[in-house]
C-alpha cells in the first residue's frame, strides 16, 4: 500500500479537478492520504475533503499563518480533534526563512499545538525551516514536560536537529525534494534517519518530484518519492513500501489498518 502522509487537497489549486486528482491517486496505488490543515480558520474545508473514505485530516495552523490567531489555545485544537476523521495536530512549527509571522508568535502557537498533541495522544506534524537550534530546544523542553509523538514533515533541515528529534522518538517524512539534483545534503540526512520511523509524502500541490518538477504536484506522483527513498536507503521497492506503511500506521494509529 502506498500512503501519502501529507497532502493539501483543500488548496485552491485543486478546485477545478479535485475528484479527478483523488481518482488518479487511487489508480496509482495511493490508498491512504492525510489532508493537512494549514489554518484553524479553514479547518472546515480541510475536514470536508477528509469525508472521502480514503482520506483523513489534521487540525492546526502553519507557522506562516500563526499571526492570524496568535492567541490560539490548545483547548481549541483538542476540541476540533474530536472529529473522527482528525488523526493529527498541525501542521505547525517554526519557519525563520520567510518570517511571515513574528518568531515569538510562531513559538507560542507551536507550543500550544504540542500541548494539544500531548493531551489527545495524536501526533503533531512539524514544519521547520532555518530554525534548527530553536526547534530542537523547544522540542526537548516540551518533551521534558510530558511525552508526545511528532512527525518532522518534509524534512530538509540539518543533521543535528534530526539527531536530537530522533532521540525523542520522532518520525520523519521524505518528500519530492529528495529527488532534486542539488539535494544531496537532504539525502545524506535521510540515510541516517531511524529506519522504522520513515514515511513518505508529496506535500501536494508543492514540491513535485523529478521528472515532474515545476508542475503541480499530486498524490499520484508519490511512487517517484518512494522509489528515491528505496534508492537512498538501499532497500528494495517492496521493502520500502512495507517499511513506510508500517511506520505510517504506527504513527497515525487513529487510522484503521486495512
Amino acid at each position: 500500500m502506498l500512503i501519502d502522509s501529507h497532502v493539501n487537497l483543500h488548496a485552491p489549486q485543486f478546485d477545478a479537478d479535485r475528484e479527478a486528482v483523488i481518482a488518479r491517486a487511487l489508480a496509482a496505488g495511493v490508498r491512504r492520504m492525510v489532508n493537512i490543515s494549514d489554518r484553524v480558520s479553514t479547518f472546515a474545508a480541510c475536514l470536508a475533503v477528509a469525508q472521502h473514505p480514503d482520506i483523513w485530516c489534521t487540525v492546526g495552523t502553519h507557522p506562516h499563518e500563526a499571526k492570524e490567531n496568535p492567541g490560539l489555545l490548545a483547548e481549541t485544537l483538542v476540541s476540533l480533534a474530536n472529529y473522527p476523521r482528525v488523526v493529527g495536530i498541525g501542521e505547525t512549527g517554526l519557519d525563520f526563512h520567510y518570517d511571515l509571522s513574528p518568531r515569538d508568535v510562531q513559538a507560542r502557537v507551536f507550543r500550544e499545538h504540542v500541548a494539544a498533541a500531548r493531551e489527545t495522544g495524536l501526533p503533531v506534524v512539524i514544519h521547520t525551516r532555518e530554525a534548527d537550534e530553536t526547534m530542537a530546544d523547544i522540542l526537548e523542553a516540551e518533551y521534558a514536560r510530558g511525552a508526545f509523538r511528532m512527525l518532522m514533515h518534509c524534512y530538509t533541515s540539518g543533521a543535528e536537529l534530526a539527531r536530537r528529534a530522533a532521540a525523542l522518538g520522532a518520525w520523519f517524512s521524505v518528500s519530492g525534494i529528495a529527488t532534486f539534483k542539488a539535494a544531496e545534503d537532504v539525502r545524506a540526512v535521510i540515510r541516517d534517519m531511524p529506519a522504522e520511523r520513515i514515511i513518505v509524502e508529496t506535500d501536494c500541490p508543492y514540491l513535485a518530484p523529478i521528472p515532474y518538477r515545476g508542475r503541480r504536484n499530486e498524490p499520484a506522483m508519490l511512487p517517484h518519492v518512494l522509489a528515491k527513498l528505496a534508492e537512498i536507503r538501499g532497500w528494495s521497492l517492496a521493502d520500502a513500501e512495507a517499511r513506510t506503511e508500517e511506520a505510517f500506521f504506527t504513527l497515525f494509529d487513529r487510522i484503521p489498518r486495512p
